[in-house]
């Protein structure tokens, strides 16, 4: 393998982590340190509910410098890929003022941006993307999507042409769902994992509920070759999403384990979920 995988939870900063991930402690207690001493990845997720001020990425970054191979992804901010309106120039400068110091760094894996399973390949969404990932240019960048109009050859010539990444994505499969693949298009590798809680999915009244899914080993099993062939090409971010307390955390340990990485794991994770 030439390139370098990381793996690790998205997001750190979870109520229910509390006595699942993290051990009894005051409030001195940094959640993004602690996590950092385990993982070489973790997916900021909080930027995409609203754009963090640089001052949180500067604050992140040296909580991290103890872990001199650690990169952060971030999630892109909701307006740029959930919202139809026209992309805001204040809002693109801003996210691009917080990403800086990650990049000044080089702590910045890559730029996350995720679309919804209603977001459909088309001219229109084709182009969406384009000015989209003009707007980050000078970043990596990743995109997922959800619905499999987009698994195409002609969808991943156009990510190719633009040398921007291809999220692979573990979900729930429906009929219209993106299956599991194998795709590097772009400067970084992505998997990531959302859990298959098909019954709370799209029928959930918080949207945690969707998160809440523990993989077992055999089912994480063929990713393991995925992340591996990957590898072969790209440094790789593999990224664990159903993080319902704390289970991101068990099936990141799981993956490292499968590929040959050190996978101890935070003592409450272990009393709450025992050995793997």
């Amino acid at each position: 393998m030439s390139g370098i995988i990381r793996v690790g939870p998205a997001g750190w900063s979870y109520k229910d982590w509390e006595g699942t991930v993290y051990p009894p402690h005051g409030s001195r207690f940094d959640h993004l340190s602690y996590l950092a001493e385990w993982f070489d990845t973790i997916e900021v997720n909080s930027s995409f509910y609203r754009i963090p001020p640089p001052t949180h990425a500067k604050s992140w970054v040296r909580r991290v410098a103890g872990n001199d191979a650690f990169r952060f992804t971030a999630k892109s901010y909701r307006g740029f890929t959930h919202e139809k309106s026209a992309l805001s120039v204040e809002d693109v400068a801003a996210f691009r003022e917080f990403l800086a110091p990650f990049a000044a760094e080089g702590r910045l894996g890559c730029v996350l941006h995720q679309f919804p399973w209603s977001f459909r390949n088309g001219e229109e969404s084709r182009e969406r993307l384009s000015q989209l990932i003009e707007a980050f240019r000078g970043f990596p960048q990743v995109v997922e999507v959800r619905h499999g109009s987009f698994q195409s050859e002609e969808f991943v010539s156009f990510l190719r042409e633009l040398d921007v990444g291809f999220a692979n994505v573990d979900q729930p499969l429906f009929s219209d769902s993106v299956k599991p693949a194998t795709v590097v298009t772009g400067n970084v590798a992505y998997a990531r994992f959302h859990g298959r809680n098909y019954q709370k999915w799209f029928a959930h009244e918080e949207s945690w509920e969707r998160y809440d899914y523990l993989y077992s080993k055999e089912e994480l099993a063929p990713w393991v070759g995925r992340i591996r062939e990957m590898a072969s090409e790209k440094d790789v971010y593999v990224v664990t999403n159903n993080h319902f307390r704390g289970q991101a955390i068990v099936n990141a340990g799981d993956l490292k384990r499968e590929l040959g990485q050190s996978a101890d794991l935070p003592p409450q994770v272990i009393a709450t979920y025992g050995q793997r």
